[in-house]
């Protein structure tokens, strides 16, 4: 018997064919046509694209503030700012002046206080003698030698009118300058309030523009505004606390004048009596002789 080995026949099935005028498709090409994974990113909007521009980083310092700032409310800042030096100029100036009026002004009074008669005084300090308390003893002494032959009542009234005048004149003089500090200082925060105002209203017509509330949007804009209520606070609050050291300082100098024309007074009186006295006691005196 015979053993026949069978072998499988070769398969005649041919490859299945795509349709009828479409291409064969490789691999490597439906994998790149396949869809990604991952989706594809959106435009960016024109607001997100203002936002991004929006948080760029902004020059905050205090120059920076101000050349950003609205041409109105730099002319507010270079106003307050000019008041700040006005008001550091008159301070050093009138302390330096209120010194040196209060040093004359005691030790006139210490002259006064040491001598026995008004002419003593004017006589042992002629050349040395300045100021309010020498101009009180010299106007004083000038009455009395042209009211000579007159009562000693009207000296004394006379005396006293010129000394008032006197007093005054020398308040009004030393005080030349402080009305400008209260000036100053009442007015300098309204002014920086009104520069705020006007950047505010500024930066919020710059946020409608951009058609985004974003904090780094609204910030920059609102900084520059209330720059100048700072720089209004910087020129005011030295102002106000200059004009009162000077009142207080004003007040005490016409203590001292006062005090220095009491003095005045007294030794008048004390002259003009001894004076009667001597003109009583001369007849009386003949006589005896």
């Amino acid at each position: 018997m015979t053993n026949e080995v069978t072998t499988p026949a070769p398969s005649t099935a041919a490859p299945s064919v795509p349709a009828s005028g479409t291409a064969p498709v490789e691999p490597a090409e439906a994998a790149a046509d396949a869809p990604s994974a991952e989706p594809a990113l959106a435009p960016a909007s024109p607001v997100a694209s203002d936002e991004r521009n929006a948080t760029l980083p902004h020059d905050l310092s205090p120059m920076g503030m101000f050349m950003a700032a609205d041409w109105v409310v730099k002319a507010v800042m270079i106003g307050l700012a000019f008041a700040s030096l006005v008001t550091w100029t008159i301070g050093l100036s009138k302390a330096m002046e209120l010194a040196l009026a209060k040093r004359r002004a005691r030790v006139g009074v210490r002259r006064l206080a040491r001598a026995e008669t008004l002419t003593e005084a004017l006589t042992a300090n002629r050349r040395r003698w300045r100021g309010p308390v020498a101009a009180l003893a010299q106007s004083a002494e000038a009455e009395r030698a042209r009211s000579a032959d007159l009562s000693d009542d009207g000296i004394k009234e006379r005396v006293s009118v010129a000394l008032s005048r006197i007093e005054a004149g020398a308040g009004r003089s030393i005080s030349r300058g402080t009305g400008i500090l209260a000036t100053i200082g009442s007015t300098a925060p309204f002014v920086g309030l009104f520069g705020t105002v006007w950047g505010i209203m500024n930066a919020f017509i710059g946020i409608s523009q951009a058609n985004t509330t974003n904090l780094a949007v609204v910030a920059p804009g609102i900084a520059e505004a209330l720059l100048a209520t700072a720089i209004g606070l910087v020129a005011a609050i030295p102002a106000v606390i200059v004009y009162n050291v000077f009142a207080r300082s004003i007040a005490g100098y016409r203590a001292v004048l006062s005090d220095g024309s009491a003095l005045v007074l007294q030794h008048l009186s004390r002259d003009l009596d001894r004076r009667h006295t001597t003109r009583e006691a001369a007849p009386l005196m003949a006589a005896a002789e």
